[in-house]
């Protein structure tokens, strides 16, 4: 009876266990149909917007221009960079957080292994998971903005896009590179690493599978004056496709991962509850053998 009893502790156990990853899945889904329909419309007009702007930037010679894509340190190694790792603040996610740290830490110790020697790089973590780690690893963090991904929106990450911009423009910052998985299906992310600060050039983008085109564009005030305000917004819209990028991504994740663990506990209750009716069965014949093997003692 004892293994009847272990055996229905554990059938309890798992059951608990699948509600609460089948609860996770249907909330992970929720989430995961909205920010998908938001960053699919969006995708389309940030890209273009950057395109636009990566286009125009490379051939005017403003104050603002030169802001937002000039190089402050011609000598890479004396570069004072900031690393922006994009998680999640959560776990049950599969390999969604694993992937970002991993990427983190080779692109701290091997693309920018002298700037880090030296002390120049620092780590702004948007993930609870991510700062955790890299704490327990010693590895010291500059801040965290945790707190975006609890309440995402466009108006929330302002005033972040615009504490980066002025860093980089007060040269507190020579390079700010974004570290997060880009949505492709829910299924896929995309590790990326992206390049925020300073804008890159038009030159750079041709190298890329996704080259700019050459078009002349009709401009109405003015080139500078378009140019000016065209910038820094696209940048705020830049960080905030990041960040949304990113939180579908963790949702796509989670609800695979959780789809898979309510599977497998559905499997397991399979094999239990075998089991516990065999404990039962062989239980309840060992009685009868004792009823009857007392009965003819009689």
């Amino acid at each position: 009876m004892a293994n009847l009893k272990e055996v229905r502790t554990r059938i309890n156990s798992v059951n608990s266990t699948m509600q609460i990853t089948s609860a996770m899945k249907m909330v992970s889904a929720s989430k995961l149909r909205k920010s998908q329909s938001t960053i699919v419309a969006l995708r389309p007009y940030a890209s273009k917007l950057q395109e636009i702007m990566q286009h125009l930037s490379s051939s005017l010679q403003t104050s603002s221009e030169g802001a937002f894509a000039k190089i402050h340190k011609e000598n890479l190694e004396d570069e004072k960079i900031l690393l922006i790792p994009v998680a999640s603040n959560k776990g049950l996610c599969g390999v969604f957080n694993v992937n970002v740290l991993r990427e983190t830490l080779r692109v701290l110790h091997e693309d920018f292994k002298v700037q880090n020697e030296k002390g120049n790089v620092d780590i702004l973590c948007i993930s609870k998971k991510i700062e955790e780690t890299l704490k327990f690893k010693r590895i010291h963090i500059a801040g965290n903005e945790n707190d975006l991904l609890d309440n995402l929106s466009y108006e929330t990450t302002l005033p972040f896009a615009e504490r980066l911009m002025n860093d980089f423009v007060e040269e507190k910052y020579d390079r700010i590179i974004f570290i997060y998985n880009q949505f492709k299906n829910a299924g896929t992310q995309i590790l990326t690493k992206e390049q925020f600060l300073p804008i890159v050039s038009e030159e750079k983008v041709e190298e890329t599978k996704n080259p700019v085109e050459d078009v002349e564009y009709i401009f109405q005030p003015s080139k500078e004056e378009i140019l000016n305000s065209l910038i820094p917004n696209s940048l705020k819209l830049q960080v905030y496709k990041i960040l949304l990028d990113s939180f579908t991504s963790e949702h796509g994740a989670r609800m695979v991962s959780m789809t898979k663990a309510t599977d497998n506990a559905t499997e397991l209750l399979k094999d239990l509850n075998l089991s516990y009716n065999k404990a039962r069965q062989g239980a309840i014949t060992n009685e009868i053998i004792e009823i009857v093997g007392g009965a003819n003692a009689l």
